[in-house]
């Protein structure tokens, strides 16, 4: 049986970026799921199983930055990992939000890449002790 390839849910209002972290995890064996803005992110989110987001803090349209939308994500479902990506580095409190915060300008591709399957390991683990 063939097991379906990992959802990644990218969001960022930079094409650029967006397209490069959509080829980078498609070559690892990832669905990728794009949105460049809150709104776009919030409908894919609701209509697809996704097992986790990757989200840019500095995004136009969410009052200067997704941490209200990463808010949104956790109260339609907490269960998908969270990782928020800025060129700001970290601020105080995001850590409650997100369950990962990397700084852009220091995160290699297959950092992000092991750190996106770390938390949905981690995630699956939970899921496994909750119901045994």
């Amino acid at each position: 049986m063939t097991r379906a390839p990992k959802t990644i849910l990218c969001v960022d209002d930079e094409e650029l970026e967006l397209e490069a972290r959509k080829k980078f995890f498609e070559s690892a064996g990832f669905r990728v799921l794009q949105a460049q803005s809150k709104d776009s992110a919030l409908d894919l989110f609701r209509s697809s199983y996704v097992d986790a987001v990757g989200l840019d803090y500095w995004l136009s349209g969410t009052s200067g930055n997704g941490r209200a939308l990463a808010e949104e994500i956790k109260l339609i479902s907490p269960a998908p990992p969270v990782v928020m990506l800025s060129g700001y580095g970290s601020l105080p409190g995001e850590g409650t939000i997100v369950d990962s915060w990397m700084g852009k300008a220091n995160c290699e591709p297959q950092h992000l890449l092991s750190e996106v399957n770390r938390l949905i390991e981690l995630r699956k683990h939970r899921q496994t002790e909750h119901l045994g």
